[in-house]
């Protein structure tokens, strides 16, 4: 066997490895921003005590500051040009914000006919905000929101002793049956829970408003059909909530024993879909504002709720559902 000749110049050489591929990347997760917003204190009706009309910076005469829909900043009535003489009733922008033309993908829009309505469209999985900032900010307002109202963040649906064991809730006991998510369809939802463990979310942030209350408006430009969240919470029967005051509770199965019927309830535990406000669905204003939809899926065998994008949707604009589905369970008439 001939032996190894050694390299000329007396030295060593040593195999040279490629170098380790980077880590992946990780961003803080709701439960890191929760534990720091333990502290956070609730959120009262003085809220907007301190909001300065952006014309006069005064905040004297504070009850007739015009609050703009899309970015929160105040105006007098009498500083606007023209002097606005009464609150509108519907939605209201600012003079710079009412110059941004609406989110159009960079397309014409045009109408639907019925032929891309039998189309079934896919759902599209979120696209996370690029600043790792801006997406601290985003995830502080929702844990601000949660501790306001002494809530855990939950991105699941929650079986907890005494309600309901997990074994009850059962797509196949549906009346009428449930339709099926698709195996792409699917693959986005696990993508998008996937990307929430890395601390990865949706461009949307909590506000509070006088009138709504907490509610959602989205921090970025979204796509029509784009999955926003899944709706959690404690599951129970509906007969145990019957008289219950929640105002948030979801249907999530209705059975043809009533008995068996579920439902969603965020008062413990939840995620941002518990402050994504309803429309109110009795008056063409309100269907207006509608820019989500809420549908019902069999996952698996078991039910579960989805928020979806049902147009595009434009930086700042806020959040509407219409929280009866096809049910028509719920009176929104009181709905803002």
């Amino acid at each position: 066997m001939r032996p190894r000749t050694p390299p000329r110049n007396g030295s060593v050489r040593k195999r040279t490895a490629a170098p380790p591929p980077p880590p992946p990347r990780r961003y803080r997760s709701m439960a890191e921003v929760m534990r720091e917003a333990k502290a956070a204190p609730p959120i009262t009706g003085d809220y907007y005590a301190d909001v300065l009309c952006e014309q006069c910076r005064s905040g004297d005469r504070d009850e007739e500051i015009l609050l703009c829909d899309r970015c929160d900043r105040g105006y007098h009535l009498f500083c606007l040009r023209p002097i606005v003489v009464r609150v509108p009733s519907n939605a209201w922008f600012c003079p710079s914000c009412a110059e941004e033309k609406p989110f159009q993908n960079g397309k014409k829009r045009r109408k639907r006919s019925l032929v891309m309505y039998k189309k079934r469209r896919k759902i599209l999985p979120f696209v996370p905000t690029d600043n790792p900032a801006q997406r601290l900010e985003q995830m502080g307002s929702l844990a601000t929101a949660l501790t306001a109202l002494q809530m855990e963040f939950s991105n699941e649906l929650t079986y907890m002793p005494g309600m309901v064991p997990r074994s009850s809730n059962q797509a196949i006991i549906e009346k009428g049956g449930m339709q099926v998510l698709s195996r792409e369809d699917k693959e986005t939802l696990d993508l998008c829970r996937t990307m929430h463990k890395r601390g990865e979310c949706p461009p949307l942030r909590v506000v509070f408003d006088s009138r709504e209350g907490f509610t959602v408006q989205a921090d970025g430009n979204i796509k029509d059909m784009t999955l926003i969240s899944e709706y959690t919470g404690d599951v129970d029967y509906l007969k145990n909530r019957e008289h219950d005051d929640c105002d948030s509770m979801m249907t999530l199965l209705l059975a043809e024993n009533p008995s068996d019927s579920l439902v969603i309830c965020p008062d413990k535990r939840g995620n941002i879909a518990r402050f994504i406000n309803g429309i109110n669905n009795h008056t063409p204003e309100g269907r207006k504002k509608q820019n989500l939809k809420c549908v019902r899926y069999n996952v698996d065998g078991e039910c579960r709720v989805l928020l979806v994008a049902c147009r595009n949707i434009s930086s700042g604009e806020r959040l509407y559902y219409d929280y009866n589905g096809y049910e028509q369970e719920y009176p929104t008439q009181h709905f803002v």
